[in-house]
């Protein structure tokens, strides 16, 4: 008999819709489960989508209070996939009402809010998740079963970046993104906590930083409710100013004495979603990258493969892979982003279900803050910072809310 778990979507944008249709979905994918997931309620503040929540996916109910959906109970699991600095009122009001939650990166929209909301949901005894898709792509599970298993020998290296066009047309529309007070701190916040969540699956903890961030396009036009993140405006539109960084870059030195780079931009020409890793060790290195997510670049040094042979060789991703044969059989038959999305649903509902901590949770979130705020603090000191496990005692003190006025250096 499989477990009912009724759930509720707060914020029905993007990735709520992603989330929903992950959880139409998984009834098709994974016969081997230990649950049954039910859309019970959606609240959301624009009416189209509480009607196309209801119409197009099917949930019971739909409101526009996240109050009265967090606390009906029928409801066992919460995803909140809200503007960021909305996150930890619903998160610990979720956790307070015995739900579960699942709330998309970074949980806080600062430090400060994401360690508030690990304190609450740890004090409850909630089953957490976070929205690092990207860990559960099966290439790069596959890149972390070669690391753990020495293929690569030891790890000298770690290159990790996310450059995205998302923000790179100066017209395209002052959305909650770009806005302190709504979305937190900029790319620290949004792109580079999947950059580095994923190097310290890969790599490790990380202990000491230096970094700077900038914003390019400090004026954009200001959006109307309900528009999409990648609508574009006019140019006599009012405008409205960015509040937040464009970019940022940093050193790091890992705990396992290897060093790497991390480079992020939402405003940078060219790539159009680069979330990608180059991991380097002596014997051998392995690379991957979203905008080619069904190929992964693997080097195996002469020596170490018995070969007088030199060059990175393409495995394409297949049935081989951890979770790639729940969409498709054979090899290179591609997979998408949104399969990702149903692979961490599914491993997430499925800790639920079996009542049991589930990683990414939101302790691999404060491990993240913790290494952003220590590159906040960097970017106003100039100078190499260590990394502190963040707590409540000592958030105050390490977490910069608005380093120097971000927009401004």
């Amino acid at each position: 008999m499989r477990q009912r778990l009724g759930i509720a979507v707060i914020g029905f944008g993007w990735m709520g819709q992603a989330h929903a249709r992950s959880v139409m979905r998984i009834p098709s994918l994974f016969s081997e489960r230990s649950y049954a997931p039910e859309l019970v309620v959606c609240a959301d503040t624009v009416d189209e989508r509480r009607a196309v929540a209801r119409e197009g996916f099917g949930f019971s109910h739909a409101t526009d209070d996240w109050r009265s959906a967090v606390d009906r109970p029928d409801v066992d699991v919460v995803y909140v996939t809200t503007p960021n600095m909305l996150h930890s009122e619903i998160v610990t009001a979720a956790v307070a009402a015995g739900k579960h939650v699942f709330c998309e990166k970074p949980v806080g929209g600062t430090p400060a809010q994401t360690v508030r909301c690990f304190e609450a949901a740890s004090a409850a005894g909630s089953i957490t998740g976070v929205g690092y898709n990207y860990r559960y792509a099966p290439l790069v599970q596959h890149a972390k079963t070669l690391i753990d298993g020495g293929v690569l020998g030891a790890i000298t290296n770690y290159r990790g970046r996310f450059f995205s066009m998302f923000g790179a047309d100066p017209l395209g529309l002052l959305s909650w993104r770009f806005e302190l007070d709504q979305a937190g701190h900029g790319v620290t916040s949004d792109i580079l906590s999947h950059a580095v969540d994923l190097a310290m699956m890969l790599n490790g903890p990380i202990s000491r930083v230096i970094g700077s961030g900038t914003t390019f396009i400090d004026k954009r036009p200001i959006a109307q409710p309900g528009a999409s993140h990648y609508a574009r405006g006019l140019p006599d539109d009012p405008m409205g100013s960015v509040t937040n960084e464009d970019y940022f870059g940093a050193l790091v030195e890992f705990a396992n004495g290897s060093r790497g780079t991390f480079e992020v931009s939402r405003t940078m020409v060219g790539p159009e979603s680069q979330m990608a890793f180059d991991v380097y060790g002596t014997e051998g290195a392995v690379g991957w990258n979203l905008e080619t997510m069904n190929e992964l670049q693997l080097y195996v040094a002469p020596a170490a493969s018995n070969t007088s042979e030199r060059g990175y060789m393409t495995v394409r991703a297949g049935e081989r892979h951890p979770g790639h044969s729940a969409f498709v059989p054979g090899d290179a038959n591609a997979i998408g982003f949104e399969d990702l999305v149903a692979l961490e649903d599914h491993q997430y509902l499925s800790a639920v279900s079996d009542d049991r901590p589930h990683s990414a949770g939101f302790a691999e979130a404060v491990a993240y803050v913790s290494v952003q705020a220590a590159l906040l603090r960097s970017w106003m000191s100039g100078t190499w910072e260590d990394v502190v496990l963040l707590t409540a005692d000592n958030v105050a003190e390490l977490a910069p809310h608005d380093p120097a006025g971000v927009t401004g250096r």
